[in-house]
């Protein structure tokens, strides 16, 4: 399989073409031939014109990429080895939502051949790619995993936004359903890979492996943002202290926030509700989770206060929040806890504005219920300044003198105005 992808006699097919799946069918396709294959017609068409749905990539990214870009499934059935990148949600009541890798693996099922090879790099609770998705892919083509084809799992790191921290540069996990499965998509991985691949002993250890990296992650800011609610009783900044904790060499430098976006926020629940199904409940999952699930109320519930101690006329109080996707300098609005601050602060009968200069306004309007203001006022009662975009950092003391009134307050949730602001009242987490 290996050689025959070198020498381009096969072909890779990369099944889900979001901010996962696009890097890395471009990569590959700079080395063998690649069909990118996407059920949303429209993003497929984008594609083929060079335009990255996810405005994570340029235009350059597609030059001398030899990818077919198709939702037919008579050409993703051409290719031999195909790479699952679809997303894996939780649904309202926080329960894993496997629809979008199930439909995945039922696609394979319907094109996959004898010999092919399917790697899953879809995060998912240890089990699922063998207990799950497998069975619909062996009911719909007849074919027997190891002697038939090949299974294995290689977790996604791609980190949005991220230009240093990519898919060349970031050791992968890769695994196999046998021996003979895990060398050959070692190698396939080395192609595209610089930094390497660790081959990990089992399926379930890898997709272990994955989950823990962002449980790891969630529980760390769990801990910061206890630790900023404690700290703000106190009347102690949080940044200051974390600043003179972590001259120690050993010190993790996490730092308090909200916790959205389609991995951190999500992963922990893949694992706690495959460990409640083996007769387990976690407890010190899902207190973090408990944590951070709460901050928006929490940073709504500040605001709220300081209007009613110098206001308190909360009807007319206007609150101008600065950010609305998950994260710093990306467009991804999915699980937004920005979408919490403003559902919280409209609770309490406050009149919102939201600006952002990555996120679309109509994806907002569908997603979440609300636009962004094209410009923003000069007399609110409070900023909330959630994420710390570029162009959010080089503003100073004067823009928000000059948006808001005197007794306004500048929740500055990422702390990136310490020390810079002082004609307002600051705050932060």
């Amino acid at each position: 399989m290996y050689q025959e992808l070198l020498d381009k006699k096969k072909k890779l097919a990369v099944i889900g073409l979001g901010y996962v799946g696009l890097p890395i069918a471009l990569e590959f396709a700079k080395k063998i031939k690649v069909i990118g294959f996407d059920i949303n017609a429209q993003r497929v068409e984008m594609m083929r014109n060079k335009i990255d749905p996810s405005q994570e990539l340029e235009s350059s990214a597609f030059e001398g990429c030899d990818i077919e870009f198709t939702n037919d499934l008579d050409v993703l059935r051409q290719a031999n080895f195909f790479i699952v990148a679809v997303p894996t949600p939780v649904d309202e009541h926080n329960v894993p939502d496997l629809v979008p890798v199930q439909r995945a693996s039922e696609t394979i099922g319907k094109v996959i051949k004898k010999g092919d090879y399917v790697v899953y790099e879809s995060t998912v609770y240890p089990g699922c790619t063998e207990e799950d998705c497998v069975p619909i892919i062996e009911k719909l083509s007849g074919l027997k995993m190891v002697t038939d084809y090949k299974i294995g799992y290689s977790p996604e790191r791609i980190n949005p936004g991220d230009k240093e921290h990519t898919i060349t540069t970031i050791t992968k996990v890769v695994s196999g359903c046998c021996d003979e499965s895990l060398d050959v998509i070692a190698k396939v991985y080395e192609l595209v890979v610089k930094a390497g691949v660790h081959r990990a002993s089992s399926i379930k250890v890898a997709e272990a492996a994955k989950i823990i990296e962002n449980t790891q992650r969630d529980l760390n800011i769990a801990l910061m943002n206890e630790l900023s609610i404690i700290f703000d009783k106190m009347n102690i900044n949080t940044y200051e202290v974390l600043e003179a904790a972590g001259t120690k060499w050993n010190f993790l430098k996490f730092q308090p926030g909200l916790v959205g976006g389609h991995c951190i926020g999500v992963d922990p629940y893949y694992l706690t509700y495959k460990s409640k199904k083996l007769g387990y409940n976690s407890q010190v999952i899902l207190a973090g989770r408990f944590i951070n699930d709460a901050m928006a109320g929490y940073v709504a519930r500040k605001v709220l206060k300081h209007i009613i101690q110098n206001t308190g006329n909360v009807k007319d109080a206007k609150v101008l929040v600065m950010g609305a996707t998950f994260k710093e300098n990306v467009s991804d609005i999915r699980n937004s806890k920005v979408a919490d601050v403003v559902k919280e602060l409209r609770a309490f009968s406050l009149n919102v504005d939201v600006t952002d200069p990555y996120a679309d306004s109509e994806e907002l309007k569908h997603e979440y219920g609300f636009e962004l203001t094209p410009k923003p006022g000069n007399d609110y009662d409070a900023v909330i300044v959630t994420d710390p975009h570029k162009e959010y950092k080089e503003l100073d003391d004067n823009y928000f003198s000059s948006v808001t009134k005197s007794h306004a307050m500048v929740a500055d949730l990422k702390g990136i105005y310490r020390g810079k602001l002082s004609s307002r009242k600051y705050w932060s987490l």
